[in-house]
C-alpha cells in the first residue's frame, strides 16, 4: 500500500509572473484567482486531495502575499516557506536551497503554481514509486516549442528539442523516439537532491540532460487528463471566457 507521509510536495510559486503581467502588477500569480479561489489554493487542495500533508511553498515575489494566506488557510498537514526573497533561484536552484525543509521525505512531489490539471498525483506517485525510476516527468502530447524526448516503449527521458529554434540535446539516441511536452509536474526522489550543486539560479531540465546516461528519469503519460497552464495570460483570459 502506498504511504505518502514520507512524501513532501513543493510548490514553485516564486517566479516574477511575468507572462500573466498585467495580473502579477501588485500580486504573486500564486495569488491570481481562477473561479473565486487563488492558484495557491487549487494547488493545495489538489495535493491534499492525493493524500500529502507535508507541503513546501517558494516565495520571492510579493511574498508576504502568499506567507499571509498560507498562515490562515485550512490546510489538514505542515506548510513550510522556503523564502527566496533575496535571490530567485529557479527550479533546481529553489530545490537544493529548500532541501532543509523536507525532514525525513524519502519522495518529493514537484508542482508548479501556475498549473491547472485533473492528474492522479497518487497514481503518479505510485508509478514512480514502482518503476524504480530516480524522476518520473508527467508528459503529455499537445503542441509547444520544447519538447522532452523519450524512448517509445520505455519512456526513459533520451533529450529535449525546441522546434522553433531548431536546438536538440539527445544524449541518448532512441530507436523509437516519442517527444511529449512536459506538464509541470515532477516526482523525484530525496536522494537526487544531493546531485544537484549549487543553491545559484539554475533550472531542473538541463541537469536531467547532464545526468541522463547515469539516471534513471523516465515519463509519465497522461494523456486522458485534463490540463493547462494558466501562466500566460492569453491562456488565462480564454479559460475565463
Amino acid at each position: 500500500m502506498l504511504d505518502l507521509n514520507n512524501t513532501t510536495a513543493v510548490i514553485f510559486a516564486a517566479g516574477l509572473g511575468t507572462r500573466l503581467y498585467p495580473l502579477t502588477a501588485n500580486r504573486p500569480k500564486a495569488m491570481v484567482c481562477y473561479e473565486g479561489k487563488p492558484l495557491l489554493q487549487h494547488a493545495l487542495e489538489k495535493i491534499a486531495a492525493a493524500g500529502i500533508c507535508n507541503v513546501v511553498v517558494n516565495v520571492h515575489h510579493f511574498p508576504d502575499q502568499i506567507i499571509d494566506f498560507v498562515r490562515t488557510f485550512p490546510f489538514d498537514g505542515r506548510i513550510r516557506i522556503s523564502d527566496e526573497r533575496a535571490y530567485l533561484r529557479d527550479t533546481a536552484g529553489g530545490l537544493k536551497f529548500a532541501d532543509p525543509l523536507f525532514g525525513d521525505s524519502d519522495i518529493l512531489l514537484l508542482y508548479n503554481v501556475d498549473i491547472l490539471s485533473s492528474i492522479d498525483l497518487r497514481k503518479m506517485v505510485a508509478r514512480h514509486v514502482g518503476s524504480g525510476a530516480e524522476v518520473t516527468l508527467a508528459v503529455r502530447d499537445r503542441q509547444t516549442a520544447r519538447y522532452f524526448v523519450f524512448e517509445r516503449d520505455s519512456m526513459r527521458l533520451c533529450g529535449w528539442k525546441n522546434v522553433k529554434t531548431g536546438e536538440s540535446v539527445m544524449p541518448i539516441s532512441p530507436e523509437d523516439p516519442v517527444a511529449l511536452a512536459f506538464s509541470g509536474i515532477h516526482v523525484m526522489n530525496r536522494s537526487f537532491t544531493k546531485k544537484l550543486m549549487t543553491v545559484e539560479k539554475s533550472s531542473l531540465t538541463p541537469v536531467y540532460l547532464q545526468l541522463i546516461n547515469n539516471c534513471n528519469i523516465f515519463g509519465y503519460q497522461h494523456q486522458d487528463d485534463d490540463w493547462v497552464d494558466v501562466g500566460k495570460y492569453d491562456e488565462f483570459r480564454n479559460i475565463l471566457t
